[in-house]
């Protein structure tokens, strides 16, 4: 078979033109580090890369997006570790205002100094994150949660919990609801609050009392009264619900501190009471943090102290120590969501690294294997070069 010059030389051309290009593609390798420049290489590997990227990509979003979590949720248990001492430090201010020897004047110091703590708690319930988002407005991000109204403080939020995406299937809380933190908080015990009528004329104090049988609990009110019109004192407790009085608790003697117990509510009263004198049992019921301390203010300002400030300054303790345990609960509640977002970002960070060995297994170049290829094929290049020129010399008239 007869091969005429020009296919010889076609041949030739388009095998450099090959060799050129495996070269050109060998040294873009080695010049980016990157041996998977094109899917034609190894389309499986390329195919692998390309998840393995997209894995990461999602990965880092997921991290960011921890990072921002964390943020928020760290803002928030700082600030309530302020609340925290802020309401310790109005326990201590109602500790020292039940001393006895204070007269009016210095009550009504505590008092301003009880209001004082209430407008710093105020600021406290109102703060913003970075971005001026209000923390406790829940998904009224924009929106002040508390307000001073002539009604008292008022919430203007919701009660939504804001979520961000912090793990594969994962969502985390990265706020609370004010309504939550500051104002649903049940008084008294949590299960019943007890409290003195204000037009007692007695020395008698009454105690904030426990739950000693929850299946005999009815849910209603009652009234514990007092009478001495023909004796010793003598109290009786009366259903308020129903009108009647409670069975086996009509004129029982009265003992100062002995516990009286009915309904399965036991709670004792110590002190004098006047004849006449009544004290109330009625159901928990939610209270905002800033209504108890504005009843302790006003409670210090009145100007008659003895029994009716005792029993208020009790009720406002026990209110207050809920309100700590409150904000407490919900301070181990960031504690859990802080540890749960740091092990995430831990597991994120490993995953992360795996994924970049993984992508630099599939993709980078192997320098040691690259430069010995492009010694080779340089070496191919410029034989098959020579090698042209040798044929290229192949004809006859050259000897003609």
């Amino acid at each position: 078979m007869r091969i005429s010059s020009n296919t010889i030389f076609a041949n030739n051309v388009a095998l450099m033109s090959q060799q050129q290009t495996q070269l050109a593609v060998t040294q873009q390798q080695i010049a980016s580090g990157i041996q998977l420049t094109n899917a034609a290489i190894d389309p499986v590997a390329y195919t692998q890369a390309l998840s393995v990227t997209q894995s990461t990509a999602i990965n880092n979003q997921q991290t960011a997006s921890g990072t921002a979590a964390l943020n928020s949720v760290s803002l928030e248990e700082n600030t309530l570790q302020g609340v925290t001492s802020l309401l310790q430090s109005v326990r201590t201010t109602v500790i020292s205002a039940g001393n006895g020897s204070l007269n009016a004047s210095d009550r009504a110091t505590l008092a301003t100094a009880l209001n004082d703590q209430l407008q710093q708690l105020m600021g406290l319930a109102n703060s913003t994150d970075s971005a001026g988002n209000y923390m406790f407005s829940g998904f009224q991000s924009q929106t002040a949660p508390f307000v001073a109204t002539p009604a008292g403080v008022s919430y203007f939020g919701d009660n939504g919990q804001r979520t961000m995406q912090v793990g594969s299937g994962r969502q985390i809380a990265v706020n609370d609801s004010g309504a939550d933190v500051f104002m649903r908080i049940k008084n008294g015990n949590g299960t019943f609050t007890t409290q003195a009528a204000t037009a007692n004329t007695g020395g008698g104090i009454i105690s904030a009392g426990s739950v000693i049988n929850p299946a005999a609990l009815t849910g209603n009110g009652y009234n514990i009264i007092f009478s001495a019109v023909a004796g010793p004192m003598t109290y009786s407790v009366f259903n308020t619900t129903t009108g009647l009085p409670v069975t086996g608790q009509t004129g029982q003697p009265y003992v100062s501190g002995q516990a009286i117990s009915f309904d399965g509510m036991q709670m004792s009263i110590q002190g004098a009471p006047a004849s006449g004198d009544s004290f109330t049992v009625a159901p928990s019921t939610n209270q905002s943090v800033f209504t108890t301390i504005s009843n302790l203010v006003t409670a210090l300002k009145a100007p008659v102290a003895g029994a009716s400030l005792t029993n208020s300054l009790n009720n406002g303790l026990t209110n207050i120590d809920n309100a700590l345990n409150n904000v407490l609960n919900t301070q181990t509640s960031l504690g859990l969501r802080i540890n749960e977002i740091n092990a995430l970002q831990s597991t994120g960070s490993s995953t992360g690294l795996q994924l970049q060995q993984t992508l630099s297994t599939l993709q980078d170049t192997n320098a040691t294997l690259a430069i010995s290829n492009l010694t080779l094929q340089q070496t191919i290049l410029q034989a098959a070069q020579k090698s042209f020129v040798q044929v290229a010399n192949l004809s006859m008239f050259t000897y003609m």
